[in-house]
């Protein structure tokens, strides 16, 4: 029974939420029902939520799960690189810990700042985002249905499709989930999987609308939020049961951390999840959840600058004559805005858009390799600009056909905006168009008439 079991962790009253570890004992019995874990049908509730915040998100970004050191009174947590932990006597470590796979004081503390922020009672980090969503799907009985949206994450779609079938969990996509879910639902359904706003289209679902469903048949809704971050939407008051965030991206916001993270509000769930963190042993490092930490304290500075920024380019880009359409839920002409203003602080987009551009493939392609502030690169959420082809990048695995039934055309480009000054970035990708859309018309006018002066053919 070595190495698992964490005991009863002290919180700030400035938190909103506090976590109890499970001991030795409480693991071990888990560990006796995972073996029946396959969710019952019939109408469920929604999980109480979290008491609500005392503190504002700000506040709460920089002070929640950031106790002062009680030794020497640093203000800024040290990074907590032992793997094992003293104890007084058998099965009595000294503190809160005993072993760093089942927790670590860094590990704790950044589980500590994202449940506050996500109004939740629990979350539990996970060494990806990727990491993540497989422990989720493991929970899982083997013969689970699962209901997904059809554009979601490059990765989650290549676990959904290649892997979680190899423990007998079937996955059923659809581009339409509030329209099809009710008909999808089947008596093995266990689970219906959100990406709003989804990878790379920008869809917004509303999640409401979804659990109100799913929560009838019995079954529990994931929302995946990396897009937006905490900052922007918290699924979880919307009614969904598990929030999840590629901790990569946004919440830590340097692109110097792999990370993920799941929140949500459910005891079992809670007991379910941190054994399987425990016993499959996909969690971060110290040094990591220390960066991640870090990263969040200043979340809602940047959320709100890459979100004004996204705006910004948005608006230019379906100024230009040379753009076929813009995915932006930021923008008043935005097919899904009315769900943005419903679920969205103050219904900002976020930094994240994507664009066709006229010209097809090479146009695209052309276009990221012409920015000179976007850096043509996988990834989002950072303080750095990026731009990439999501058809021949991230989404690079998924069959064409399904591609582009979810709108992954190959000239799409999708674009992250980061905190650099929004009118730079704008003039970056104005210049970017320019030199690709006109500049080779004017090249290709000159020659002709050049060729035509001079009897060359």
């Amino acid at each position: 029974m070595a190495c698992s079991g964490l005991h009863k962790a002290e919180t700030l009253n400035i938190f909103p939420t506090s976590f109890v570890h499970l001991n030795i004992a409480s693991l071990h019995d888990t560990a006796c029902k995972v073996a029946k874990m396959a969710i019952e049908h019939g109408p469920i509730d929604t999980p109480p939520r979290a008491p609500s915040p005392v503190h504002r998100f700000g506040t709460l970004a920089v002070h929640a799960g950031s106790p002062h050191d009680l030794v020497t009174g640093a203000v800024i947590e040290p990074i907590s690189l032992s793997t094992t932990y003293a104890q007084s006597a058998v099965g009595h470590p000294v503190g809160q810990y005993e072993y760093v796979r089942s927790s670590n004081p860094n590990r704790h503390n950044f589980e500590s700042c994202i449940a506050a922020l996500e109004h939740a009672k629990y979350a539990l980090a996970f060494s990806s985002g990727s990491a993540t969503t497989a422990t989720i799907l493991q929970s899982l009985a083997s013969g689970s249905h699962v209901v997904s949206t059809a554009d979601v994450y490059g990765g989650t779609h290549r676990y959904f499709t290649q892997v979680a079938h190899a423990h007998g969990v079937r996955v059923t996509f659809t581009g339409s989930i509030v329209a099809d879910v009710a008909k999808l639902i089947e008596d093995d359904t266990k689970l219906i999987w959100i990406e709003t706003p989804s990878n790379p289209t920008l869809s917004l679902v509303d999640i409401r609308a979804v659990t109100d469903i799913a929560h009838r048949s019995g079954i529990m809704v994931v929302v995946d939020n990396t897009f937006l971050s905490p900052y922007i939407q918290n699924p979880l008051d919307h009614g969904a049961d598990i929030v999840v965030h590629s901790v990569t991206k946004y919440i830590n916001g340097h692109s110097d951390v792999l990370m993920g993270v799941a929140a949500f509000n459910s005891d079992s769930m809670f007991e379910r999840l941190k054994f399987l963190q425990n016993a499959i042993g996909a969690v971060p490092s110290a040094f990591d959840c220390w960066l991640a930490h870090r990263g969040a304290k200043t979340l809602h500075l940047r959320a709100r600058e890459a979100s004004k920024n996204g705006l910004m380019v948005a608006q230019a880009l379906e100024e230009s004559p040379h753009v076929i359409a813009v995915n932006y839920p930021g923008l008043a002409s935005n097919k899904d805005r009315k769900i943005a203003l419903k679920q969205h602080r103050d219904g900002m987009g976020g930094g994240m858009l994507s664009f066709r551009i006229k010209g097809g493939k090479e146009a695209a392609e052309n276009f990221c390799k012409t920015t000179q502030i976007f850096t043509l690169a996988e990834s989002l959420g950072g303080v750095e600009s990026l731009v990439e082809l999501p058809a021949s990048m991230t989404h690079m695995g998924i069959p064409r056909d399904q591609r582009e039934a979810a709108g992954v055309f190959d000239d799409l480009v999708r674009i992250s905006c980061g905190v650099e000054d929004g009118t730079d970035l704008v003039g970056d990708v104005r210049q970017a168009l320019e030199k690709v859309m006109v500049l080779p018309k004017i090249t290709n006018g000159l020659a002709q008439r050049n060729g035509n002066g001079n009897g060359h053919a």
